[in-house]
């Protein structure tokens, strides 16, 4: 079935049906952009290409801005140095579907793991990467471009109280613990199993 035409008149191209549009798109005209938003789902993390970035919450928002259609993406943290490679990834699936865009970077409100959609916590764990606990600081920081966490007892891990636990992806044991803060990527820490003994990676909570 061919796509509707959105309000604004311009059609779709061929094949592309409606999705609900991104959590931060403004209301009006939003009806045109639904569309986009299933080119985008062909967009990976470059770091972990087993989930999107509509999933991770890294694509932000389909709009229209003064001199064409926008893209917003958010990095998960402001030195991430996969961004370009994003912005690149989206600027090209877009190409492809015949619809030029400009990719914006936006870093207020800051990105939260709170962010990552049920899916793409199941996918990383599948992956063999733990994924976060909740953030300590989503709830609290709305638009502050930077919000503080509430202290955790020392050796737990930034997000991690003794009270939580870091299961492993490979078995399930939560009888776990941090080797290194730092993993494969700066947004991860390196845990090993103490009941499988396999080590994992586990993507911090922010």
């Amino acid at each position: 079935m061919q796509a509707d035409a959105p309000s604004n008149g311009t059609a779709l191209p061929a094949g592309m049906s409606r999705l609900p549009d991104g959590p931060l798109a403004q209301s009006q005209g939003a009806d045109a952009h639904h569309a986009i938003w299933e080119l985008l789902e062909s967009v990976t993390d470059p770091e972990i290409p087993v989930v999107n970035l509509r999933e991770m919450g890294i694509l932000r928002a389909v709009r229209q801005g003064q001199s064409g259609l926008e893209v917003v993406i958010t990095p998960t943290y402001s030195g991430c140095p996969a961004m370009s490679q994003m912005a690149d990834d989206v600027e090209q699936a877009l190409a492809r579907g015949g619809v030029a865009a400009r990719v914006i970077t936006q870093l207020a409100p800051a990105w939260s793991t709170d962010w990552m959609t049920p899916e793409a916590r199941d996918k990383l764990r599948a992956y063999g990467i733990a994924p976060p606990a909740k953030s300590a600081c989503a709830a609290s920081a709305g638009s502050q471009v930077i919000a503080f966490a509430p202290r955790r007892n020392a050796g737990a891990g930034v997000g991690v109280s003794q009270a939580d636990s870091v299961a492993c992806p490979q078995c399930g044991s939560s009888n776990t613990t941090e080797i290194s803060h730092f993993g494969s990527t700066a947004c991860k820490a390196l845990y090993r199993c103490l009941a499988c003994m396999e080590p994992f990676d586990y993507f911090k909570p922010y």
